[in-house]
């Protein structure tokens, strides 16, 4: 099963005093790797782990071991993501948010790894079809 991962448990993988920590460790050991992931949410957890020493560092290292992968996404791809963005506009979504929901359709991928129930449960699929959430 292929999986994208959002930025909350990437930071919580890394972050032994997050609330979320044992929980995302343990779904990610249930997990086939690699999770895909995109730029955007790798950006937005180097913001969030700023005050974390070592973090990012430690994130961009479990990549090097084949924990996750990342998915480019083109120049032109970014109508599409735009699309998404005002589709969901009213619950002011984030950039990472859109390049996953962009890439789920893309790569037809329909398990988001996330902490953001709120918003992946109101996004879908070019279906209509929702996610399933992970953990």
């Amino acid at each position: 099963m292929r999986v994208l991962v959002d930025t909350g448990p990437l930071v919580a993988i890394v972050s032994p005093d997050d609330q979320y920590h044992e929980a995302c460790v343990r779904a990610m050991e249930e997990l086939t790797p690699p999770m895909l992931t995109c730029w955007p949410v790798i950006s937005e957890a180097a913001w969030l782990l700023r005050d974390y020493p070592g973090g990012f560092d430690r994130l961009l290292r479990s990549g090097d071991a084949v924990v996750w992968d990342i998915l480019q996404v083109a120049r032109d791809e970014s109508v599409q993501i735009a699309d998404v963005m005002k589709r969901y506009r009213s619950l002011r979504p984030q950039f990472a948010d859109a390049a996953l929901v962009h890439l789920a359709n893309r790569e037809d991928i329909g398990t988001i790894f996330t902490l953001d129930r709120r918003d992946f449960s109101v996004y879908r699929n070019s279906r209509k079809q929702a996610f399933r959430i992970l953990p």
